[in-house]
């Protein structure tokens, strides 16, 4: 059961550092953004070239991935993205859906169709005893780090001028650009921070999720879950969604292999049926 708790949680990691992403553009942004797996992708093959091809060390390619992911999405946030903002919901899936189809064709032929490799650096290698279990050094990683990503997003939107002024323009746009805020500007930034944070999850879950070209299709589901279980426009609520949906996905996996993910559906069912607006709801207008 130990592992099963470790491995479920270190899986709810990697769903949040690419959830939470979705959750701004979703929840603060009210853009609903199907793409956003392959921006997750974007930074994995960044990492993942950037490590085989140019003997980058893996602290390296992961911020090359945040970075990676980051401009992609800033590019397609004033190409595309940014002229649907005021547009039905409907506009957003079909563009942001033509986005990935379009994505996992050019990754399909740039890198073709099998998964990449990946080899951890030796100081991520084996496993430690915690707590009576052994436990992957890569999956105690992947927590530690999710839970400091976490402490710093908190930090930015709670505590900062730059948080203070994204949920302003969020709340009423129209009174905090009269106030002097450029809305656009802020929705510019957190767009692309939102990406960003979906490549360094992309390019951590390489090791566990793996990658190739149907990556933003194949965990697209999940990703929707943690927000919609968790709360659009929140943190936290994103982050207690991934673990939970992180440890019910793997326990079901490893006691009812036969039944996929079945068990998390149900368990997004009954969430949603006794909180509709999630667990932990952004308060105040949406």
């Amino acid at each position: 059961m130990g592992i099963v708790l470790f491995d479920g949680v270190a899986y709810g990691m990697l769903l949040f550092l690419i959830g939470a992403g979705l959750s701004l553009t979703l929840g603060l942004m009210n853009f609903v953004n199907l793409a956003h797996g392959a921006f997750a992708m974007a930074g994995g093959y960044a990492a993942s070239l950037a490590m085989a091809r140019l003997g980058l060390p893996f602290g390296a390619a992961l911020a090359l991935a945040f970075v990676a992911a980051a401009l992609a999405g800033a590019v397609l946030e004033r190409l595309l993205f940014r002229h649907l903002y005021r547009a039905h919901p409907l506009d957003h899936v079909l563009l942001s859906i033509g986005v990935v189809f379009v994505a996992v064709a050019g990754a399909t032929w740039l890198f073709g169709p099998t998964g990449q490799p990946f080899e951890p650096p030796a100081w991520l290698r084996g496993s430690s005893a915690w707590f009576g279990v052994e436990v992957g050094n890569y999956r105690l990683f992947l927590i530690a780090f999710g839970c400091a990503v976490l402490l710093l997003l908190l930090a930015l939107l709670g505590r900062t001028r730059y948080g203070a002024m994204v949920r302003a323009a969020v709340d009423n746009r129209r009174v905090a650009e009269s106030m002097g805020l450029r809305a656009g500007r802020l929705f510019f930034f957190t767009f692309a921070l939102g990406c960003g944070l979906a490549g360094l999850g992309g390019a951590l879950g390489i090791g566990m999720l793996g990658l190739d070209p149907n990556f933003p299709l194949k965990y697209l589901v999940h990703f929707l879950i943690v927000v919609c279980v968790g709360g659009a426009g929140t943190l936290l609520g994103p982050f207690l969604a991934a673990m939970l949906v992180g440890i019910v996905d793997v326990a079901g996996k490893y006691y009812l292999p036969a039944a996929g993910s079945f068990p998390v559906y149900l368990f997004m069912v009954l969430v949603l049926l006794l909180r509709p607006r999630g667990l932990l709801p952004r308060q105040g207008r949406a």
